[in-house]
C-alpha cells in the first residue's frame, strides 16, 4: 500500500515538459508559460537557485494580482524574438517582446547547464 501511494505521488509530480535544446527554445517556452500563467511549466525552464526562485515567486505573486482582462491579454499575446546574442558557448541573451506589451524588451539570460538550457532571472535585476 505504501509503495503504491509513493508511485502515485511521484507520477503526479512528474512533468511532461521537454528539456530545451537551445537558448531560443528555453526563452520562448519560459516566456510563453509565464504569459499563459502556467507557472509549473515556467519553473521547469528556470535555473534553480535561491535568488531565481525568490524572483520567480515574486513574478507569480504579481501575476495573480493582475485583472482577469490583463491575464487574458497576456495569454492571447504572441512572442516576437528580437535577438539571441551568445556571450559564450553556455550563455545567451534572449531579447523579445510580446504583443500585450511591445515596449517591454527586457533581455533574459539563458544558460546551458548539463546539456539543458535554463532561464536565469537574475539578469533582469541590477545587482
Amino acid at each position: 500500500m505504501a509503495l503504491s501511494l509513493l508511485v502515485l505521488v511521484i507520477s503526479c509530480n512528474s512533468t511532461n515538459f521537454t528539456k530545451a535544446s537551445s537558448a531560443t527554445e528555453a526563452g520562448r517556452e519560459f516566456v510563453d508559460a509565464i504569459l499563459d500563467g502556467n507557472h509549473d511549466k515556467a519553473f521547469f525552464y528556470l535555473l534553480k537557485d535561491s535568488t531565481n526562485e525568490l524572483l520567480f515567486e515574486q513574478q507569480k505573486s504579481n501575476y495573480h494580482q493582475l485583472s482577469n482582462s490583463d491575464k487574458k491579454n497576456y495569454e492571447e499575446s504572441s512572442i516576437v524574438v528580437i535577438d539571441i546574442k551568445p556571450e559564450s558557448d553556455s550563455v545567451n541573451i534572449f531579447r523579445y517582446y510580446h504583443s500585450a506589451n511591445p515596449k517591454d524588451t527586457t533581455p533574459l539570460r539563458v544558460v546551458k547547464k548539463q546539456e539543458e538550457w535554463l532561464v536565469d532571472l537574475k539578469s533582469v535585476i541590477k545587482m
